[in-house]
């Protein structure tokens, strides 16, 4: 069963590890969202659906046929991301509290950690950094030219062939592409949330503003929230249009039938107190990590949108 950060962070007697996880959860909205599975070993092997399994209607003392679900077995490994927060000794002693000092070395480490899942969970390419994991651009693959494309192996499409502007009409071809049901989330870029609302207002409506799950309010299209994110670039490319491109992904989370977060251990604050080689104490924080997609159909990425 997948938990949200949000609830471990309850759950968490140490008050150092509530407040990293916490900061963690201020500083990405994908966390916010993100199921965390906690795996036993360095990973884990899973069955990904492709093919659902069918029922048929039969006649009285017809024959019948199996129908299996097909699926494909996925292996995901756990990544190590951590980093050091080191307080220098003198300041620790001649500031006026001691507590906020540490408190914010740890936070803005906390923060690093961050945004570097949230860059790997959607630019992760073990091909170019096997320290880290694969992430939805990887794990799409090309874009095809037509959302009709979409197949189990093949969950990104374009706009155009060479990119082209944003409708409304491939927003919601792209979330009708999610199934079952809609998508959890949508992430784009800023530019990209500004182009669509400028698509909602030429058409005569707005896009809502609504309180999500989390008591924060949030735009959404469709009732469904719309997030940015830093790490979605405008600089993608489609085609022949270099460097001028972005990407929505509309994504499902859920252990078992969506994306979902792997770890072991949780969110680690360990204090390795006073160093040799210089005069400072170190927190040292660490996430044994990893992400898994049990359904290849709970998320899609719509490639090559151009501003102009």
């Amino acid at each position: 069963m997948g938990f949200l950060l949000a609830d471990a962070a309850k759950l968490s007697q140490n008050l150092l590890v509530r407040g990293v996880i916490e900061t963690m959860i201020t500083e990405s909205a994908l966390l916010k969202y993100l199921p965390f599975l906690t795996v036993s070993g360095s990973g884990v092997t899973y069955n990904q659906e492709q093919v659902p399994a069918s029922a048929e209607w039969h006649a009285v003392n017809g024959g019948w046929t199996s129908s299996e679900l097909t699926v494909v077995q996925q292996t995901a490994a756990l990544k190590i991301l951590g980093g050091d927060a080191d307080v220098d000794a003198f300041l620790q002693q001649t500031y006026s509290n001691r507590n906020d000092i540490q408190a914010l070395v740890v936070q803005n480490k906390a923060k690093a950690l961050a945004y570097a899942f949230t860059a790997a969970f959607f630019n992760g390419d073990t091909a170019t950094d096997p320290n880290q994991f694969d992430g939805l651009t990887v794990l799409a693959g090309p874009p095809v030219v037509s959302v009709g494309g979409l197949d189990a192996t093949h969950r990104a499409w374009a706009t155009a062939p060479n990119g082209g502007l944003l409708t409304l009409d491939q927003i919601d071809a792209t979330i009708d592409a999610v199934r079952p049901g809609k998508p959890d989330v949508l992430f784009m870029s800023k530019r990209t949330r500004r182009r669509l609302s400028a698509l909602r207002r030429n058409s005569g409506t707005l896009l809502e503003v609504s309180v999500d799950g989390f008591g924060s309010r949030a735009v959404m299209y469709d009732g469904i929230p719309v997030e940015t994110d830093e790490n979605l670039s405008d600089s993608e490319t489609q085609g022949s249009s270099a460097g001028i491109c972005s990407s929505i992904y509309a994504v499902k989370f859920g252990y078992g039938v969506g994306v979902c977060g792997l770890q072991n251990g949780g969110i680690q604050a360990i204090p390795v107190g006073p160093l040799e080689s210089k005069d400072a104490l170190r927190t040292r924080l660490k996430w044994y990590c990893g992400l898994a997609v049990f359904r290849p159909i709970a998320f899609v990425r719509l490639a090559g949108i151009k501003d102009s």
